[in-house]
């Protein structure tokens, strides 16, 4: 396979970019060069993917597959689009399942109502963006709707930050309850997973993410706190005093979105059509000891990140309250 990777540099494309490599596929990755070198193994080309006449270099060779991680205007997703359809086998397009219109509904499928596509929210972006991928690629395109993705070399920083708080060990207020079911994918299965896909020719459009209640809070938070060995302990805080505190779940409490909430759809996605079709997702455990280890080898120390002991404090005196 010759695969075209536009980034490659960063979490999900470095993760695509070194399967495909371990796969034995001729990988080129384009990228501006401003977050590190893509994996050994992979070609380099440097570009800005807003300027067509940086794209035209790669319409002269021709490629089985090309994978397009984009987040940024849509714009910017059908340029690519149209410059590369041309030389592109198969079109893979990673989106997001905030393009549904109602994420508080449980078992959204992927022809659930969508968000309209104007506007300047992620959804609103990644559905223009998608719906501009198809247009040029009709049947060709596969477009990915993965949601939250954990593992080595995570970005944004979501089962880091959990990470980063539990190494400092001492009492760590956490959101109940220790049951509540997560969802989410591991950066390496979702790479794994598009890979096959594309080599397979799969086109049309997958939720590929966990199924529900593939792992809890609890399950996931006692990972963390053995895997960084400090010593902490978890103090299960209630909903209510979380809320009651003026917490805000997901931005300021990573991963955590509680019943009841607006988007808790996020968490209780129906994923059967991405499982049907090979997709494999490790244990948790697995996931927090590698990302852990990444993290803990990474050079410079390890940042106390997390709520701030003023509070945290508050949070524990919250425990016993709702």
């Amino acid at each position: 396979m010759r695969l075209l990777i536009l980034g490659g540099t960063r979490f999900l494309g470095r993760a695509i970019a070194g399967d495909a490599v371990r796969r034995g596929w001729q990988v080129t990755a384009f990228h501006r060069g401003v977050s590190g070198a893509p994996p050994d193994g992979v070609a380099s080309v440097r570009g800005d993917r807003t300027r067509a006449a940086d794209l035209a270099p790669l319409t002269h060779p021709t490629w089985d597959a090309v994978v397009d991680t984009w987040d940024g205007a849509p714009q910017v997703a059908a340029l690519a689009a149209a410059a590369l359809a041309p030389a592109c086998g198969r079109y893979v397009h990673v989106s997001s399942r905030s393009v549904y219109r109602d994420l508080s509904t449980r078992g959204l499928t992927e022809k659930s109502p969508l968000v309209h596509t104007e506007g300047p929210s992620l959804g609103t972006v990644k559905a223009a963006a998608e719906q501009a991928v198809r247009d040029t690629f009709g049947d060709r395109a596969l477009v990915a709707r993965p949601g939250l993705i954990l593992g080595p070399h995570e970005q944004p920083e979501r089962l880091v930050w959990w990470l980063r708080r539990l190494a400092r060990g001492g009492d760590v207020p956490v959101p109940g309850p220790p049951d509540l079911g997560l969802q989410y994918i591991d950066v390496r299965d979702l790479a794994r997973w598009l890979l096959d896909a594309a080599h397979a020719g799969l086109g049309g459009t997958y939720n590929v993410v966990s199924r529900p209640g593939h792992t809890t809070m609890g399950a996931l938070l006692s990972a963390c706190a053995e895997a960084t060995v400090s010593g902490a302990r978890l103090r299960w805080v209630p909903t209510a005093a979380v809320t009651a505190a003026g917490v805000q779940p997901w931005s300021e409490l990573p991963i955590w979105v509680p019943a009841g909430s607006a988007v808790r759809g996020l968490h209780e996605t129906d994923a059967e059509r991405a499982h049907a079709a090979g997709l494999r997702c490790r244990p948790v455990e697995q996931t927090v000891a590698d990302t852990w280890a990444w993290l803990a080898s990474t050079p410079g120390p390890l940042p106390a990140d997390g709520l701030g002991a003023e509070r945290e404090a508050t949070l524990l005196r919250g425990i016993g309250q709702g």
